[in-house]
């Protein structure tokens, strides 16, 4: 697959290899934007109009103008799509920040925002999804508006190196002892056939996969409990999950030295997981026939 970025503020394809990224750029110097990564299976996107949401969500959360509306960027990607000539899973990385200025902590006038995205390839993680990951617990350092889906993931960045340090998956994060999310997931824990995850606030990401959870579990009459759970917590739990675009909805069997449940991936993780991979069967195929 070759692979053409595209600036969209500029509305033109590049390939990667004539790219030239502006020198005083905010997203550079200041983590001063927000992105979305959108899952594709078969060469069509996964919940595309969800991420697009977010994205107007993310930007105006931190006053970011964006030059396009929904339905501009939504034919933008489709065009990405057809210029990629993608028909296998892949994934699409979407950034966009304030744009490019004289470095100073105020905004500029009058600025133009830098957009841009690129496709890649991205395999299903089968093994994981089929015999469940390891992960540890970190304490959440992040900022209090986790809800923006901004270029400060620092924190984040951190907590993924030291899970993968370690061996993991991906660290579990926990405020004063309560679990919010993974460092690039949603995480949820199961009891007594009730599934638990952290309160949608600004202390989280809104995960757009998080979002069709709450569906699936609602369509199988399972419980959710949306009140959180705490690290003491997970000793006892019977299954535990995570939750994002690039690794669907993918068991938990360790944390830290603790074994969950069987130490295999239960049954309500494995309807949830056959629901999510019904979903998207269902709406790709159902996008296909309206193009």
């Amino acid at each position: 697959m070759s692979v053409y970025p595209i600036m969209l503020s500029q509305t033109k394809f590049t390939h990667r290899d004539n790219l030239n990224y502006p020198f005083e750029e905010r997203a550079l110097q200041f983590g001063d934007g927000v992105y979305e990564v959108v899952r594709i299976y078969n060469g069509t996107y996964y919940l595309i109009n969800e991420h697009i949401d977010r994205l107007f969500r993310s930007a105006e959360a931190v006053k970011i103008k964006l030059p396009f509306t929904k339905e501009e960027l939504s034919n933008l990607l489709n065009n990405l799509l057809l210029k990629n000539s993608v028909s296998n899973d892949a994934k699409l990385y979407l950034q966009v920040s304030r744009g490019s200025a004289p470095r100073n902590h105020i905004f500029p006038n009058n600025i133009e925002a830098n957009v841009y995205g690129y496709i890649e390839d991205q395999a299903r993680n089968v093994a994981g999804l089929q015999d469940g990951v390891k992960t540890i617990t970190e304490r959440d350092i992040r900022w209090e508006y986790c809800f923006v889906k901004s270029l400060n993931l620092l924190p984040n960045v951190l907590a993924k190196q030291t899970a993968n340090e370690q061996g993991a998956y991906d660290a579990i994060l926990h405020k004063d002892g309560i679990v919010t999310e993974c460092s690039s997931a949603n995480v949820y824990m199961i009891k007594d056939g009730t599934v638990y995850t952290y309160p949608t606030t600004k202390r989280i990401l809104h995960g757009c996969v998080r979002m069709r959870i709450e569906k699936f579990v609602q369509d199988l009459t399972i419980p959710l409990n949306e009140d959180g759970f705490s690290v003491e917590d997970i000793a006892l739990a019977d299954e535990m999950f995570l939750t994002s675009s690039t690794s669907e909805v993918l068991p938990i069997v360790t944390v830290d030295d603790t074994q969950i449940g069987n130490g295999q991936p239960g049954p309500i993780t494995r309807k949830l997981q056959n629901a999510y991979e019904e979903d998207a069967n269902i709406v790709t195929k159902k996008i296909e026939q309206t193009n």
